[in-house]
């Protein structure tokens, strides 16, 4: 009399049933349904498989589990062993065959459809199911007795082991197909695209599968190399983007391409060879080749988005601002001149607007305000802020022209960040002094030991984070009002207000060059911060909303700004501060959502049609929401949330009458 099937639990799934003893665990789990990696197709050979047999009784399950119900180790387990010793307790599930009850845990490094984390401020799980997998398969060798090619024999192969739909073959890798099937002796590891596009061949094993998000920026290119298989990130690097030689801000390279007869096409190279360097440089920091780069995902504003894709930004210039295309793109790499796997693809996520781009779509898929009831502003500040505002019934999406003060141009001493420059002010309200810290040092200017630590850099300027701190604590104390003009008549009090033709400036720092805040900058400030709260509040209107419940501020910019500060300064709505955060770049981490989650793009495509796009360009309300954000922080809003926290001056003065910035 035959013994009685086995009953197997999966954990941490759930999934049970019984099985013949002698059946593998793999096939028990597949059978199943249970999320099992495998990539070598149950030889043993990588080692995804792993899981551990639970050990004592199971009331709940009605069983005893033990690794004595296991087979025992396998010559093909000893031999992956030697290779990468298994941890303890842990068997291949492709080799282990089933002898009694058992209950098994399933670790989330042997799941397909695992979890990693994005490490960021509010950590969040990222489901990790790329659109690229690697599979490994044997290959009949070819017969006499039958014609079939080799092509046909390793999607037979393929077919078999791995349950494909039609699968179609890119030229490269069928130029490549019988050398790598000879070297390999038959084995092959191929990659495999969203489940139909055979993409790289390699013989025998390969584990190798690599991937790139991108936010390209217009002053910054970001880049995150992420191993396909694990999620991990194993490199990150960027460069600043070569095309601000052809024009600081936006619309200052559409204008080089109207006015420079192939001036696109200089811009197109341009960002191209960034991108090539960029991906040289990860990889190398991650010891890897660039050809084991598979997929890369790509967020950018639009005119960055379409000069990346060869595309003439001129229509974007002026209205109707209208995009070449809004939607989603998966294209070969080649096509873009970017020498990575022969066979590599480019997702570009979708764009929004004329001026609200593929970031802003990265940042709402990293962010998701579409899941919240709290009302959720997202702001990625920089030359042309972008500006989603949201819950779950609606999302709303708009780009205000801040121009590119908040990254330290237009202002008098203003710098990009880089070591040397301040980025934290601090003034006294009684001597009105200032103490200062500088990149690349954790040190107080008032503290011992700052002078050495800053002695191979100097103090070189100040740059946005600092720039928004100074201004914020000149307001704070007094040195200007309400309206931004700078009180000449503390001069009396301290030599650091000082007369510069008809207004006054406040001198922060005495060094070999003095570095001063000038009437004019804080007019380029308020310029700045006006046109962003204009922004928003059209935003706020449109959806009927007083007041948000939660800001999160993104971009480069956004990450390094103290958030009470630019509340104080008017650049956000009033909002309780313990609820005002940065999402660190969450263009950045919307772009690799999309490279390890494919299920992530359709989430993002459909996000992006049901957004409500605000175009300030032709909004009569702009102008008006413009000219009273011009106060410090406003000329009319109370930010009766602010004043609990910070004790605002009273006010001197109304606010300018100063017409918007337009596009």
């Amino acid at each position: 009399m035959s013994e009685p099937d086995a009953l197997v639990v999966f954990t941490p799934s759930g999934k049970r049933g019984r099985f013949p003893r002698g059946t593998l665990l793999l096939q028990a789990a597949r059978t199943l349904g249970v999320d099992v990696d495998s990539v070598c197709g149950g030889r043993a050979l990588c080692g995804r498989c792993q899981v551990l047999v639970m050990e004592g009784e199971f009331p709940k399950h009605g069983l005893s589990s033990g690794a004595a119900n296991l087979s025992a180790v396998s010559a093909a387990e000893e031999s992956y062993s030697r290779r990468r010793p298994l941890a303890a307790g842990r068997r291949l599930s492709c080799s282990a065959s089933i002898q009694g009850d058992l209950v098994v845990d399933v670790p989330a490094e042997s799941q397909v459809h695992r979890q990693v984390v994005r490490k960021a401020a509010d950590a969040r799980p990222i489901t990790l199911d790329p659109v690229v997998h690697l599979h490994y398969v044997e290959v009949r060798e070819p017969d006499m007795h039958d014609p079939a090619g080799d092509l046909q024999r390793l999607l037979e192969a393929l077919h078999k082991e791995w349950d494909f739909g039609p699968l179609r073959c890119d030229l490269a890798v069928l130029q490549g197909l019988q050398a790598a099937l000879r070297k390999g002796e038959w084995k092959v590891t191929v990659a495999v695209h969203a489940g139909s596009q055979l993409i790289g061949v390699w013989p025998g094993f390969h584990d190798r599968v690599y991937g790139l998000a991108v936010d390209v920026g217009s002053t910054t290119i970001a880049a995150h190399l992420c191993n396909l298989e694990s999620g991990e990130l194993v490199a990150a690097s960027g460069a600043m983007n070569p095309q601000i030689r052809f024009g600081e801000d936006l619309m200052s390279r559409v204008s080089y391409s109207m006015m420079h007869p192939g001036g696109a096409q200089q811009m197109t190279e341009a960002v191209r060879g960034a991108l090539n360097a960029l991906a040289a440089e990860v990889a190398r920091e991650a010891q890897v080749s660039v050809s084991d780069i598979l997929e890369m995902t790509v967020v950018g504003n639009p005119i960055m988005h379409h000069l990346l894709l060869g595309i003439d930004p001129v229509e974007l210039g002026g209205a109707p601002f209208a995009l070449a295309t809004d939607s989603p793109l998966g294209l070969h790499a080649a096509e873009l001149g970017l020498t990575l796997h022969p066979g590599a693809r480019v997702y570009t996520l979708p764009c929004i607007a004329g001026h609200v781009g593929a970031d802003a779509a990265g940042m709402i898929l990293a962010e998701r305000p579409d899941t919240r009831d709290e009302l959720t502003l997202l702001v990625d500040v920089g030359t042309n802020a972008e500006i989603v505002l949201g819950n779950r019934q609606r999302l709303l999406a708009c780009s205000s022209p801040t121009g590119p003060a908040f990254e330290g141009a237009q202002i008098s001493c203003g710098q990009r960040a880089a070591p040397g420059a301040i980025e934290r002010v601090r003034i006294d309200p009684t001597t009105l002094e200032a103490k200062f810290k500088v990149i690349g040092s954790d040190l107080w200017s008032d503290e011992p030991g700052f002078a050495a630590a800053v002695a191979s850099t100097g103090v070189t300027g100040i740059c946005g984070s600092g720039i928004i701190e100074v201004i914020a604590e000149m307001y704070l104390t007094g040195i200007i009002s309400q309206d931004g003009v700078i009180d000449g008549e503390l001069a009396a009090r301290s030599d650091r207000i000082v007369p510069t033709g008809r207004t006054f400036a406040y001198t922060f720092y005495r060094g070999a060059v003095a570095l001063q805040i000038t009437q004019n900058d804080v007019r380029a400030i308020q310029l700045a911060k006006a046109a962003l709260y204009a922004g928003v509040r059209l935003l706020m209107d449109h959806f009927g909303a007083i007041r948000v419940d939660r800001i999160r501020l993104a971009g480069a910019f956004g990450s390094h700004i103290d958030v009470k500060y630019a509340m104080v300064l008017g650049m956000i709505p009033d909002c309780e501060l313990s609820q005002v955060s940065s999402a660190g770049n969450a263009a950045g981490a919307g772009a690799r959502i999309a490279l390890l989650d494919k299920a992530s793009r359709t989430t993002i495509e459909e996000l992006v049609r049901r957004v409500e796009k605000i175009e300030t360009a032709i909004e009569p309300k702009f102008q008006a929401h413009f000219v009273e954000a011009m106060g410090i922080p406003h000329s009319t809003a109370a930010y009766s949330q602010l004043r609990r926290e910070v004790q605002l001056p009273a006010a001197k003065a109304a606010a300018p009458r100063v017409r918007a910035r337009r596009r």
